[in-house]
């Protein structure tokens, strides 16, 4: 049987449906599915759960090869979708949206992972009516996990990739995963009433919800090795 915590889930791809489908409903008619919008946090725990299963179950040890592995995966797989997006949106959007400037600007930060941080200077708020004219606007959520990407690989490499036998690795990576998350939902909680745009857009109030997801992944990978342990015990 396939292990289902390396391979190809079935049940994340269809999560990851759900979670975009209640956005697009949400997108056309408020009304039937007023808080759908909440999808664009379920995708940030799955992202989580999916980036640390594939981190820990790297084969690669050495820091080089280790994080030439996972930004050649992450590059192949986001730039091609990202790219032809930006560039079929811009061209619609030069045609038939009258003074485009600002939306083609929003489409150049996404490129670079950074159409949230632009979107947060400009004080755009997402659910304004004029951010409905602007198609790189969702690109924000993108841009807030490809940030992520700088981060945590780094995390994972320290705590637990760089030495895979000390199982307590696991453990102190779950305790310190849970203090940034802590933190992070707090200053999400803090600037939710102050400053919603920076609740809404920026790293530092979701990254909470993407360790949400890398947390749960340790539990379950952890709870899988014991079972696992306990089977070879019985056997023998």
């Amino acid at each position: 049987m396939k292990d289902l915590y390396k391979g190809y889930r079935a049940d994340i791809d269809g999560l990851r449906f759900l979670a975009i489908l209640a956005v697009v409903i949400n997108h056309f008619n408020k009304e039937l599915l007023p808080m759908g919008y909440l999808g664009v946090d379920i995708f940030f725990v799955i992202s989580g759960f999916v980036i640390s299963m594939s981190l820990l179950n790297s084969k690669k040890t050495l820091f080089r090869d280790y994080i030439y592995e996972f930004y050649n995966k992450r590059i192949k797989r986001i730039l091609p979708a990202l790219g032809f997006y930006v560039l079929l949106m811009g061209l619609l959007t030069a045609l038939f949206i009258p003074m485009p400037g600002a939306s083609l600007k929003t489409g150049i930060f996404a490129m670079f992972g950074l159409s949230n941080i632009h979107l947060y200077s400009q004080s755009i708020d997402y659910f304004a009516s004029s951010s409905d004219l602007n198609p790189f606007t969702n690109t924000w959520s993108l841009s807030v996990e490809e940030q992520f990407y700088l981060i945590f690989p780094l995390i994972i490499w320290f705590f637990a990739a760089k030495d895979k036998k000390d199982k307590n690795n696991i453990f102190v990576l779950k305790i310190f995963l849970s203090i940034l998350c802590f933190g992070s939902f707090i200053v999400f909680a803090y600037s939710y009433n102050l400053n919603t745009s920076f609740a809404y857009y920026l790293i530092p109030a979701r990254f909470w919800e993407i360790g949400l997801g890398c947390i749960s992944y340790l539990i379950v990978s952890n709870k899988k090795t014991i079972f696992e342990n306990k089977k070879i015990a019985i056997c023998s």
